[in-house]
């Protein structure tokens, strides 16, 4: 078996009790022994960064030396440091981990940072220091660490120094890496001729998930995995689980396999055990989501990878406290096998830019994970730019190698040195808006939205705060640095949840609009907030909204859409409405939503008044009768969420809110399919010509049900309204 050594050696410069010192012209007269001139080189490139001197590469040894080796006879992952007698050795099990180590000892000892793969971190050294009799061996816990992010992803050698994944999947097939039923048996080929291979709902087969009983079944999808493998032969690693939806099937013979196993996963592990017996020599890796996350009796095969999510939990506490359920799932399924992968979610999926006070929970949620088998963690993140998105991303993967390191310490040392004189700002930022949310029973759910913390962690006041903090970072470093540039770019996410603020319009602090001289216009300072979020997100490429493809430039777009609107005089602005039709959860189900003055943004929950599955009919009493010449109202669209428009809008009219004449139906201009936009805003309008009237309805056509071909199909869906306007 082949080593690998590095030899460096050094003159000792002086000694005390407790270390050794070496100066930097001692230091420069030594050399690098190694078999791997690339591990030689690496070290080389930040002896020279730090310090100044490249060191010669040869086959001899001397008396005092640095010697990294290869010690690949230990079959487990480990790093070890040690300094004795004058001989410092790295040693590690295999060359990536010798790669590992080697960084280890860059950052230990050249007091190198890698903070982002824009900026690396080199201190003025005058000699390198070591702890006499020093020895250092660690295990990392987490055998596959894995940072949703696209600065490990973009960047393979900035992810190899944190010692991450550089991608979300490694290993997997690349197209059946999760959600892959559909794949196996998609439904455009299989549903018309054999309906049978798919759940039964209600006495219906739908394309939702697979029938998991059906022989066939097991067939094809066998048959599928064995041509994925052939394809990606380098692949060993495939994905066979749901698809991203509840409606799995409930036909006797998988209900009764489910009853016997306490668990719709017992029909799931029966069936990929199945599979997984057909490939021995490959990992068949599957999902504990939503409806599978209960362990069932049943244990899964050696070769069988679990998949926990805990996508439901509340972000705001740690998982042991605040999602209990999730917690007690995953301490069942490490009872039934060592071979577990989490999946853990660490930001807003309808909001990546908005603040987002998950800090006191990465670090104990990453513990439990480790202290229950989960030897692979996929953290996802947003991957694209989100609330401070390189601390996010640091601190992640710092955690993921080795957990008992002290998220304080992570936070103050990454801020000190990215944001320079900025950084105790950034830092009491964080530490702010954590004590905040800590202090309330507030769920931070992934797929929330800014304004229901605006009675809480993100009032008007703590915004203003927020806000001051982020300032004084500002002027704490000079103009146009790049420590000025990366406050200004992190700032983001409070200039969001400040223009969101603005939208709803209910504080003196963040007021929409002014009037003066009977004049009604936008608030300056809400556009000057507006044009520097722009420009910060245009100057660093900041282009997504959500995971839902809404881009920034949409966002800009319909704000300044809203903005018009608002400046409109609206005759039914803070009018009474009365609903005909019940809505459901969302803006505390208040018909006064449709004229408080406030703008429904891009996710369901920001005012917008929200129906399930049946129609809104509102009734809007203007007082007395007023002259009218146009009505419009708009309509939110999130397919993923079956939030569709409504198929179209009538608008009436009446005098004494009994006998009502139509103006009109306005029609979806964007008739769904599976190729709609996934996020979207409709305004639906009508001109009235000339007339008078005091009563305004509006009725609006919901589809009632999702399309067959939707992951939803045959659930109520739903239309979301906000803001009606009368001209």
């Amino acid at each position: 078996m082949k080593k690998l050594f590095f030899i460096i050696s050094f003159l000792i410069f002086s000694c005390s009790e407790n270390k050794v010192s070496i100066d930097i012209p001692t230091l420069s007269k030594y050399n690098i022994i190694s078999d791997y001139s690339d591990v030689a080189d690496t070290l080389n490139v930040y002896l020279n960064k730090a310090v100044g001197i490249s060191l010669e590469i040869s086959d001899k040894q001397k008396k005092r030396s640095i010697i990294l080796v290869e010690k690949t006879d230990l079959n487990k992952d480990f790093i070890s440091i040690d300094y004795k007698d004058s001989l410092i050795t790295i040693s590690a099990n295999n060359k990536r981990n010798l790669y590992y180590a080697t960084y280890d000892f860059i950052e230990k000892f050249l007091n190198v940072n890698w903070l982002s793969n824009d900026f690396t971190y080199y201190e003025d050294l005058k000699s390198i220091n070591f702890p006499k009799n020093y020895s250092y061996y660690f295990e990392p816990p987490v055998l596959t660490r894995t940072v949703h992010s696209k600065l490990f992803y973009k960047d393979s050698v900035f992810a190899d120094k944190l010692k991450v994944t550089n991608e979300a999947f490694p290993r997997y097939v690349p197209s059946a890496r999760v959600h892959t039923f559909h794949r196996f048996l998609p439904y455009e080929v299989f549903y018309d001729k054999n309906p049978e291979y798919y759940a039964l709902r209600n006495g219906k087969r739908l394309p939702t998930q697979l029938c998991l009983t059906n022989t066939d079944v097991l067939k094809i999808v066998k048959d599928s995995v064995n041509s994925f493998f052939n394809k990606f032969p380098n692949s060993d690693v495939i994905s066979v689980s749901q698809d991203d939806n509840t409606q799995y099937c409930q036909c006797d013979k998988c209900s009764k396999i489910d009853n016997q196993e306490g668990s719709p996963a017992g029909t799931m592990i029966h069936f990929v055990n199945a599979v997984a017996e057909s490939f021995p020599n490959k990992t068949i890796s599957t999902l504990a989501y939503q409806y599978t996350r209960k362990p069932p009796k049943v244990k899964p095969i050696e070769n069988v990878l679990i998949t926990l999510c805990s996508i439901e939990c509340n972000r705001s506490v740690p998982i042991e406290l605040g999602c209990k359920d999730f917690s007690s799932d995953l301490k069942g399924w490490s009872q039934l096998t060592d071979n577990i992968r989490i999946w853990d979610y660490t930001t807003q999926f309808t909001n990546f830019l908005a603040p987002f006070p998950n800090w006191g929970t990465i670090k104990p949620n990453i513990n439990l994970f480790v202290d229950n088998n989960a030897k692979w963690i996929f953290e996802q993140h947003s991957n694209n730019d989100s609330e401070l998105f390189e601390l996010r991303s640091y601190i992640m993967a710092k955690l993921l190698w080795n957990p008992n390191l002290d998220f304080q310490t992570l936070l103050n040392e990454f801020n000190n040195k990215y944001y320079g004189n900025g950084g105790k700002y950034i830092s009491e930022y964080v530490n702010s808006i954590q004590n905040q949310i800590d202090n309330t029973s507030f769920f931070l759910f992934l797929y929330g939205d800014p304004s229901q913390g605006f009675d809480s962690f993100l009032s008007p006041e703590n915004l203003l705060n927020y806000d001051i903090l982020f300032n004084k970072a500002l002027s704490s470093v000079e103009l146009d640095s790049e420590y000025y540039k990366r406050i200004l770019r992190s700032k983001i996410s409070i200039d969001y949840a400040v223009l969101e603020s603005y939208r709803k319009n209910f504080s003196d602090l963040y007021q929409l609009t002014k009037t003066e001289n009977d004049i009604k216009s936008i608030n300056p300072k809400l556009i000057r907030r507006l044009n520097a979020f722009s420009k910060t997100c245009n100057d660093n490429d900041i282009t997504l909204m959500n995971e839902m493809g809404f881009t920034v430039s949409d966002y800009i777009v319909n704000y300044r859409k809203a903005l018009k609107t608002a400046i409109k005089e609206n005759l039914a602005s803070f009018k009474d409405v009365t609903l005909l039709t019940v809505p459901k959860k969302y803006a505390n189900e208040d018909p006064k939503v449709l004229t408080d003055g406030a703008l429904g943004g891009n996710s369901f929950y920001s005012n917008w008044l929200g129906f399930e599955g049946n129609n809104l009919n509102a009734v809007v009493d203007l007082g007395e009768l007023k002259e009218i010449k146009s009505l419009s109202m708009n309509f939110l669209q999130v397919t993923n969420h079956i939030v569709f428009f409504p198929v179209q809008v009538e608008f009436f009219y009446s005098d004494d809110n009994l006998k009502w004449k139509s103006l009109g139906k306005v029609s979806n201009k964007s008739d769904l399919s599976p190729k709609s936009k996934v996020n979207d805003i409709q305004t639906f309008s009508i001109n009235a010509g000339e007339l008078k009237a005091r009563y305004i309805k509006v009725i609006a056509d919901n589809m009632s049900k999702a399309p067959i071909w939707h992951h939803g199909a045959d659930l109520p869906s739903w239309i979301f309204a906000d803001e009606l306007i009368i001209e």
